[in-house]
């Protein structure tokens, strides 16, 4: 047996908790797609510093959004594990200081530097191929900005110029040379 009910203030607050449930339940679905973008991620499997200059840290969220919660902080030069990308953003983890697990970071706050010491340089190449066209040679010892990635191949940018350094050619280090 349901109760008919017949006052206006009742009938009120029952549409606006059917309205407050379904706000929540699109907002869950909502993370959910987010997240499940962020799953169908580029394999990735490079390290990088952070270049943030934020005295906060570099935010760690939970999927590749600003709209996803901030789960951690990661302080400025600290080298990260990237495993994954997908558009702007990367999955990092081990973190060598701060923050402790596996989280999405904005990826123009991470940089690498260039190795080739004691040569004239490395080979910056036009895509994640030793096959493709080189571009140009970039200094030893040389900060990059990291756009991207794929398998243990770094998507950078230096001196406006996009291409790709092989793992050999990366250091993900701020703080030593990776010699």
């Amino acid at each position: 047996m349901t109760k008919k009910v017949k006052n206006p203030a009742s009938k009120l607050a029952i549409g606006l908790a059917f309205s407050c449930i379904s706000v929540i339940l699109n907002i869950g679905i909502a993370s959910e797609i987010s997240l499940a973008k962020s799953s169908n991620s580029q394999k990735c499997d490079i390290f990088a510093y952070v270049t943030d200059t934020d005295s906060q840290g570099l935010n760690v969220r939970s999927g590749a959004s600003t709209n996803n919660v901030i789960i951690g902080q990661i302080p400025i030069k600290e080298t990260v594990q990237v495993i994954g990308a997908a558009g702007n953003w990367v999955q990092i983890t081990n973190a060598s200081n701060g923050f402790q697990g596996t989280g999405w970071v904005f990826v123009p706050k991470l940089g690498l530097t260039t190795r080739g010491y004691g040569t004239n340089g490395v080979d910056f190449y036009a895509s994640s191929s030793q096959k493709s066209q080189k571009l140009r040679r970039i200094p030893a010892n040389t900060p990059v900005k990291l756009l991207g990635c794929q398998g243990d191949w770094a998507q950078v940018e230096y001196q406006g110029v996009k291409g790709w350094l092989t793992k050999e050619d990366q250091c993900g280090a701020a703080l030593t040379s990776c010699s």
